[in-house]
Order: C-alpha cells, then structure tokens, then sequence
C-alpha cells in the first residue's frame, strides 16, 4: 500500500531525480536531490499554469471568432437591409414618376378634348395629329421617362421633293 503512495506520488519526480544525482554525482546527493525535488515542483506547477492559460486563450479564441462571424453576418445583414431600402426607395420614386406623367398625359388629353370641343362647336372640325403634337410642346422622352425610352431631342422636318417630283425632273430632262 506504501508503494502505490509513493509511486504515485513521487514515482516519475524520484525516478527523474535519483537518475540526474547519478549522472552529475554531486558532493552532497541528499542536499542536491531535494532542491532538484523543489525545482521540478516548480516546473510542474508552471507546466499546469501554461496548460490552463492556454486552454483559457483557445476558448477565449474561440469566443473571438465566434464573435467575428457574428459581426460579418450583421454587416451582411445590414448591407442586405440597406439594398433592399434603395430598391424600395427607387421603386417608390419610380412609380411616384410614373403617376405624375399618367397625370400630364390627362391633362394633356383633356386640353385635346376641350380644344377639339371649341373646334367642333366652331365648326373647324378636329384638330390634326401635328397640331396636337405641337401645342403639347413635349418630347417623347419628356413624355416617358421609362427605363429604355429614346432620349430624341425635336427634329424639324424640311420640305424635301418626292421621289415621284425628282422622277419627274429626271424624266423631262430626257
């Protein structure tokens, strides 16, 4: 029973240390033994020290990186929350514009009716699709603003002769 004790105790600790007295063979073996016993004491209790301090850094590691993925999913997140903010603001302000050209264009188709009413009450009959256009004083784009509307600025058309007029020049030249 006495054996179990000390080999459990000092059964690693004596070995080491009867094996160092008889490799340095010192003047006093007793003396050099028992301080050798303090000192591998020491180290086994800064040996358990380390031990436990880095089992403290890796969970606290752990912690950190658990935290690290948490900030990126909120910033994913967030970011996700913000694009999805732009889209509904543009889609609002999209269709904010869209009601307010359907409003222009009644409004537009009202003067029509009222003008093309005046007309028919005065007898000059409807207005023509150029008059119309031109008291309208809108481009097509000003009229749509659409994603994909030509941006066409006005072009003035000039009297050019018919084919059938320079056909008819060429043939009288001959």
């Amino acid at each position: 029973m006495e054996s179990r004790y000390l080999q459990k105790y000092f059964g690693t600790c004596l070995t080491k240390g009867l094996a160092e007295v008889a490799r340095i063979r010192p003047v006093d073996p007793i003396e050099y033994l028992a301080l050798w016993i303090y000192k591998y004491k020491e180290n086994v209790t800064m040996e358990e020290l380390r031990q436990k301090e880095m089992a403290e850094l890796e969970r606290e590691r752990e912690l950190a990186l658990i935290q690290q993925e948490m900030m990126e999913r909120l910033k994913a997140e967030e970011l996700m929350f913000q694009q999805q903010q732009l889209a509904l603001q543009l889609e609002l302000e999209m269709q904010e514009k869209e009601r307010q050209r359907i409003e222009e264009l009644q409004k537009a188709q009202e003067q029509l009716e009222e003008m093309s009413m005046e007309n028919i009450a005065k007898g000059e009959g409807t207005l023509s699709a150029e008059d119309a256009a031109a008291d309208s004083g809108k481009t097509l784009a000003e009229i749509s603003d659409r994603y994909g509307a030509p941006n066409l600025s006005r072009v003035e058309e000039l009297d050019e002769p018919m084919l059938s007029d320079v056909a008819l020049n060429i043939d009288q030249d001959l």
